[in-house]
């Protein structure tokens, strides 16, 4: 006889979820993580038209990257972020550039500000990790106006920050039921959480290159500012830390394109969609 019972649907506690992840973005220093990818910021900027004037706002800011990227287009600036200790090295690398920009403690699922308060609503590697995605994707159309721009920088599935995901995730899955980050990294998803919101959706994909002295030393700055592997190597015994740095190593290997130090280009998805006229 064939079992036909389906499996069980799986709703995990996203408010629990998302403490934890906000625990684990606060592990570490990400922002020394998040200092080599300016240029992202830079492109993504350029790719959103961004005009003098506008109002924009960085969603996930972290260290503001992106954030100073719109300001030296000399737009009036929020970032916005959940973790403080994120909000203050942005607010002192504003400084330090001489910007005048608003850093705002907040959630990128209940952002505190008012329907249609931004011209454009950017976001680099940020927005993708919330753990309610369609309520994500809801409050990045709510703030941002009628025919603005939501331009987004996401990790693609298959590049190389997909598969250290993959890997991560072979030694300590996530939580049950909950969608993956690298999702927003595809085409499609965007268009069903979007969905009618948008009218417009360009999609380039485009390469962010990694580079390192050597895989060790990738593992080393990863293990000690970045939350998730920080967070991850934490959980785990001393047996499965050596495993999971010996994955690790095979996947840097594997991708890296230098004999004598690391570059490893990784995939993101740059984004570029129409807010409907519709409010």
């Amino acid at each position: 006889m064939t079992d036909t019972k389906e499996s069980p649907v799986l709703h995990p506690d996203l408010t629990a979820v998302k403490s934890q992840q906000q625990k684990t973005w606060s592990a570490g220093d990400y922002a020394v993580v998040g200092a080599t990818l300016q240029i992202v910021g830079e492109r993504l900027c350029e790719a959103a038209d961004l005009l003098p004037g506008q109002l924009v706002l960085d969603v996930a800011t972290g260290n503001g990257g992106t954030a100073i990227a719109a300001a030296r287009r000399f737009c009036e600036v929020t970032g916005v972020d959940y973790v403080p200790g994120l909000l203050v090295r942005a607010r002192e690398r504003a400084a330090a550039e001489g910007f005048t920009i608003a850093f705002d403690e907040g959630d990128a699922e209940n952002l505190p500000y008012g329907d249609a308060s931004f011209d454009a609503v950017v976001s680099t590697f940020g927005a993708m990790f919330t753990a309610d995605q369609q309520r994500c994707a809801a409050e990045l159309l709510r703030v941002c106006r009628p025919g603005g721009v939501i331009a987004l920088a996401n990790w693609t599935p298959d590049g190389f920050i997909g598969q250290l995901f993959k890997t991560i995730g072979a030694h300590k899955p996530p939580p049950a039921g909950v969608a993956s980050p690298a999702l927003w990294g595809t085409a499609a998803h965007l268009r069903q959480l979007f969905a009618a919101g948008i009218v417009d959706l360009r999609t380039e994909p485009r390469e962010f290159v990694f580079r390192y002295r050597s895989a060790d030393h990738f593992l080393d700055v990863f293990r000690t500012y970045y939350g998730p592997m920080l967070k991850t190597f934490e959980a785990i015994d001393d047996n499965a830390r050596e495993a999971l740095a010996g994955d690790l190593r095979k996947l840097l290997d594997d991708h890296n394109t230098s004999s004598g130090h690391l570059v490893i280009p990784s995939e993101y998805l740059e984004v570029v969609a129409t807010r409907s006229p519709q409010q």
